[in-house]
């Protein structure tokens, strides 16, 4: 039996389903990635520093209007439609299983197609996030001397900076779904970054893939390494689940 065909038959039995994603989840719908070769820490700004300087509480804190400036410029992406991966883990939560998706990416895309448990590590640049704790919409806002202004009040973008701790709630919650599932699919990561490449580490079953293009730290975790981009592998399990 090959190695597709063995994951196409979890999928038989399995009813939790944990998943973690990374940029290579969302570049196929036309948003880049961070590391790789052309990704946007590659980039240099204005100022002379590197982009991923750029993404961090201390530049945030002094340049305020650069920041938003890159962030409109670079992190936002308003007509990007999610793409292959996106609908099929849609469609198996939709045909029964319980799917959790952990997702180190900010553009919303999951929610977009339509997946309802979604737990964002990095939180999402499409929201804004006001001193009371009030949630907005980034288009919703004005930006002022003193930055964004959403509903009178000052906001900032909901997602987590270089320098800042993720969210206890998000992270916890990723722990339990980790713990509990029965089948581990990572998709689109590098798995360079922590803490959220530490995550697997909680997923104790014995039915993980991941799915990414180019090799990993971490490739020897995993029962199953799908070195091929996301579409490519959706589609080829697709046809052995309808075959």
């Amino acid at each position: 039996m090959d190695a597709l065909q063995e994951v196409a038959e979890w999928l038989e039995p399995s009813q939790k389903i944990a998943v973690i994603t990374g940029a290579g989840m969302s570049t196929e719908s036309g948003i880049p990635d961070f590391r790789s070769a052309k990704g946007l820490y590659n980039e240099q700004t204005n100022k002379g520093v590197p982009m991923e300087e750029v993404l961090s509480r201390s530049f945030f804190d002094e340049y305020p209007r650069e920041f938003y400036r890159i962030y409109k410029e670079k992190l936002l992406y308003p007509q990007a439609l999610p793409n292959k991966g996106h609908h099929f883990l849609k469609h198996l939560e939709d045909i029964g299983y319980d799917v959790t998706i952990i997702t180190q990416n900010i553009d919303g895309l999951h929610q977009k197609a339509g997946s309802r448990n979604v737990l964002e590590l990095h939180g999402n640049a499409n929201n804004v996030i006001t001193q009371s704790g009030a949630m907005g919409r980034f288009d919703e806002t004005s930006l002022n001397k003193e930055g964004l202004s959403f509903d009178g009040e000052w906001a900032r973008p909901a997602i987590t900076l270089y320098g800042e701790a993720l969210d206890t709630d998000v992270l916890n919650k990723s722990i339990q779904a980790l713990k509990t599932a029965d089948i581990l699919f990572v998709m689109g990561t590098s798995l360079n970054v922590y803490p959220a490449a530490g995550l697997i580490y909680d997923y104790t079953g014995s039915k993980s893939a991941l799915i990414t293009k180019g090799a990993t730290p971490l490739n020897t975790y995993f029962d199953f390494v799908f070195d091929e981009t996301i579409s490519g592998w959706v589609d080829a399990l697709s046809a052995r689940l309808s075959g």
